[in-house]
């Protein structure tokens, strides 16, 4: 009997020993585990961050690169950056797989970030923006019409914070060259006050009247909303 209990120590002792290891095992997967808990906070404060840009990917296209092994093929994208509230950029980025190639042109079009001048959402005055082939007509509409445009138009102008506007596309079918005029019309708008002073003409002969009103209600409704708070 002696002898049994004395072979009986040992292995027990070893199967408390596996016990505790696997106790450590499991509270040190823990630890890891909350490790990676708060790196999910810190990807959800990321992805918070990223979320403040409205995106709009305009164009997917695959392209082929003949060398000497055969082809290599990449992916390219258009896209279309902004906050919705005046500012907007347009990226193009390249790379071998989709999502690279979008990240690499929501990258490029921040840094070409602009401001566009807007009166009650709309452009301030007509404009035409032309780029390659493409041509592409803006003018401003009263508030409640909407955007009246395109798909390659229509993702601009709403990034850019235009929710009421006329265009027309009056070149090129390509969605690059649609863009890009889009983009060149809008950089050409000027604030009212700059064109009437240019004219030499009064800011209601520049801007139509019910835009005029419309922001003159506007402003009051603010002021009102600041004196009630």
């Amino acid at each position: 009997m002696a002898a049994q209990q004395r072979s009986n120590g040992p292995a027990a002792t070893g199967r408390r020993g596996e016990n505790s290891s696997s106790t450590e095992e499991r509270s040190g997967g823990g630890r890891e585990r909350g490790g990676r808990r708060g790196e999910g906070r810190g990807g959800r404060n990321q992805e918070a961050e990223k979320s403040a840009f409205l995106e709009r990917v305009v164009n997917i296209n695959r392209v082929s690169k003949v060398v000497k092994g055969g082809r290599r093929f990449s992916f390219t994208a258009l896209v279309v950056v902004g906050d919705g509230d005046g500012t907007v950029g347009v990226g193009y980025g390249k790379a071998k797989e989709v999502p690279a190639a979008i990240s690499k042109g929501v990258e490029e079009a921040k840094k070409n970030f602009f401001r566009v001048p807007r009166i009650q959402g709309t452009v301030v005055h007509p404009v035409q923006g032309e780029d390659a082939a493409g041509v592409v007509l803006l003018r401003p509409a009263a508030p409640g019409t909407g955007v009246i445009a395109g798909g390659p138009v229509r993702a601009v102008l709403e990034c850019a914070g235009v929710h009421d506007v006329l265009s027309k596309s009056l070149g090129s079918t390509n969605s690059i060259n649609i863009v890009r005029a889009t983009i060149a019309a809008l950089k050409q708008l000027e604030e009212p006050e700059a064109v009437a002073a240019r004219r030499g003409l009064p800011v209601e002969d520049v801007v139509p009247a019910a835009l005029l009103r419309a922001q003159a209600a506007g402003r009051a409704a603010a002021r009102a909303e600041k004196v009630g708070a």
